[in-house]
């Protein structure tokens, strides 16, 4: 069976069922990356219940919000984590000695020395790439597939999976609380896509929840978008999602 007709079997499956059956079906080492934010969280939280040492590859920029660093240990106590903390080859310090403050300049070649290399250098080691992506997080994501095959620049071959492709915000919100899950406490400030300190501010309201990175210049960081998609997957059309529900309010689940 061709890989875009194996992908399109994912699009009609719940969370859990797309992630049992890849795990069922795939016997490579999978990772998860995680920036600590709601979706992540349910992906791990789903995750750790079949794997608990999955790793959880987090990408250490250094620019991160002290209320990240703060949650993301909390977190990786609480349950246990096989954390991994990915880190660019120069320091903040060293970076921004030889090239200035890049988040100001060259958000670009910041995301890429920060993000993307650290990430597709460890993806190498692995065959199933977990991601909480969602297609109403951007425009840019709106062709999301649960499952795609994406080729690293050195030819190796990864499943890709997305299981909350099709979710809303409202569902996302509606697991977190009836699961009980702690939760980043930015969200409570009014931000809707938490990344890099320097490069994320609140969103306007009824504006897409990234257009509040990097100042409205780009709505990607590049670890999404510098992989190659498989050319028929991408053609072929992801399912609809419903309206987005916007929560009353973000209460943290007692």
């Amino acid at each position: 069976m061709s890989q875009p007709v194996i992908a399109q079997e994912f699009e009609t499956l719940s969370a859990e069922a797309a992630i049992d059956r890849i795990l069922a079906e795939n016997s490579g080492l999978p990772c998860f990356t995680c920036s600590f934010q709601a979706e992540d969280m349910i992906v791990l939280d789903l995750l750790r219940k079949r794997l608990p040492d999955i790793p959880v590859l987090f990408l250490e920029t250094g620019y991160h919000f002290a209320e990240t660093y703060a949650y993301r240990d909390r977190m990786a106590q609480a349950w246990n984590l096989n954390l991994k903390n990915l880190a660019a080859k120069k320091s903040v310090a060293e970076q921004e000695a030889e090239f200035g403050i890049l988040n100001r300049t060259d958000p670009g070649k910041c995301c890429n020395l920060r993000k993307v290399e650290p990430l597709f250098e460890t993806l190498q080691q692995y065959d199933i790439w977990f991601t909480g992506l969602r297609r109403e997080q951007s425009p840019t994501r709106k062709n999301l597939k649960i499952v795609e095959h994406h080729e690293l620049a050195s030819g190796k071959v990864l499943l890709k999976v997305s299981p909350l492709a099709a979710w809303t915000w409202g569902q996302v919100w509606k697991y977190t609380a009836d699961n009980k899950i702690d939760y980043l406490p930015l969200y409570d400030t009014g931000y809707r896509s938490i990344g890099c300190e320097p490069c994320t501010a609140i969103p306007q309201a009824g504006a897409d929840p990234r257009s509040g990175r990097w100042g409205g210049t780009k709505l990607e960081c590049g670890i999404h978008t510098a992989s190659k998609q498989s050319d028929a997957e991408a053609a072929a059309p992801a399912q609809p999602n419903q309206a987005a529900p916007e929560p009353a309010a973000l209460k943290r689940a007692n």
